[in-house]
């Protein structure tokens, strides 16, 4: 047990302290602001600097943020503040953020969708994992939406993680009551006037969505099908057997998944001894996931942001429109059957070009990237 815990821990260094989130009016030349709406089972923590805390709410509770990205960010990482509040011209910095009921959080989604043209009115829902807190959620948002550079409206689905290493069963159970949550997001953002949800969750944040997903599909009412668009899997802290079944259960889904998986993922190594089971998100056998219909990109190859190697999907980000462009061109190449192709998926920075060395495979299909 203490391996395991050592394990995990070597994913949380520089881990934010109390009043992260203080509000300043501070700006700084080159930050860019983000509007991140807020979906949450968390209980609100009304202690300066908090907004909300790792235990468990009473139901869904809504708010919306305006986080500040400073102009020298490196893309997959989170500048933290050394001294709340924070510099904007070197930190991630909170420029404000309120509490919103139901009506509230529809009418805010509608007004930033508002903002966007028709037809390109699209959602990017993130659902967070095991062991964060929910400033961690916030910004790791924030960071996602800033270094992919795409327009969507930003939706936080954060749940009651204790933030603590120590919690994984907490965690656990909290994820599973959030799916009710979750349920009610998703109807509410396809009931929107969005074009388009698009959906990422990560780690243990993937036994909250699939479970969503296993009720909405046998309750009989499903989500409109037009309205959904990539849902993707990063490395999933689903047992493999568990997510067998639920895709026995509810059949192929109409659009592939996408999962990343990691082979040198450190934190789901742990899960696996933790829970007992082999990990969706480190599975090995590629080949059978893609056959029950996944769309699965091997980042084992890449070189990841922390010692766990599990947060490597924060890093795709830069070159998210680059990967989704080739995702869909593999998706019309499916329905005429089985093809191989080799792409370049290349992510820019300010200073330099970052290559990805990725595998993607449905059939096999392999993505290479290169300068």
């Amino acid at each position: 047990m203490i391996l395991v815990a050592a394990l995990v821990l070597a994913a949380c260094a520089g881990r934010p302290g109390p009043g992260s989130l203080i509000e300043t009016e501070a700006t700084a030349p080159g930050a860019k602001m983000h509007e991140i709406l807020v979906a949450t089972t968390r209980k609100r923590d009304t202690t300066r600097g908090s907004l909300f805390s790792g235990e468990r709410g009473g139901g869904l509770d809504h708010a919306v943020a305006t986080v500040s990205v400073p102009p020298d960010h490196k893309p997959g990482a989170i500048e933290w503040p050394s001294i709340p509040p924070g510099d904007p011209a070197k930190d991630f910095t909170l420029r404000s953020a309120a509490y919103l009921d139901d009506k509230g959080f529809s009418a805010e989604l509608e007004r930033q969708l508002a903002k966007r043209p028709k037809g390109k009115r699209e959602v990017f829902l993130f659902v967070h994992g095991y062991n964060t807190r929910f400033p961690e959620a916030l910004y790791r948002m924030t960071q996602l939406k800033h270094d992919s550079n795409m327009p969507s409206v930003a939706v936080l689905f954060t749940w009651a993680s204790s933030g603590d290493v120590t919690g994984y069963l907490y965690d656990t159970n909290s994820a599973t009551i959030a799916r009710d949550s979750l349920e009610r997001t998703l109807r509410a953002l396809t009931a929107s006037s969005a074009d388009r949800v698009n959906v990422l969750a990560h780690s243990m944040g993937n036994w909250v969505l699939t479970e969503t997903i296993r009720q909405i599909r046998i309750s009989g009412k499903p989500l409109p099908a037009h309205k959904i668009g990539l849902i993707a899997m990063a490395a999933p802290d689903v047992d493999v057997d568990v997510f067998k079944a639920q895709l026995r259960r509810t059949g192929r889904p109409e659009r592939p998944y996408v999962i990343l998986v990691s082979r040198d993922d450190r934190a789901l190594r742990a899960s696996s001894l933790l829970a007992g089971g082999e990990r969706l998100g480190a599975y090995g056998d590629e080949e059978e996931l893609a056959k029950l219909g996944a769309v699965v990109i091997d980042l084992t190859a890449v070189k990841g942001g922390d010692a766990a190697n599990h947060g490597k999907f924060a890093q795709l980000a830069q070159v998210a429109p680059e990967l989704n462009q080739a995702l869909q061109s593999l998706e019309l190449r499916q329905q005429s059957g089985p093809t191989e192709t080799t792409l370049d998926v290349v992510g820019n920075t300010a200073k330099a070009a970052v290559t990805f060395p990725l595998k993607i495979l449905a059939a096999p299909i392999t993505i290479l990237s290169g300068r």
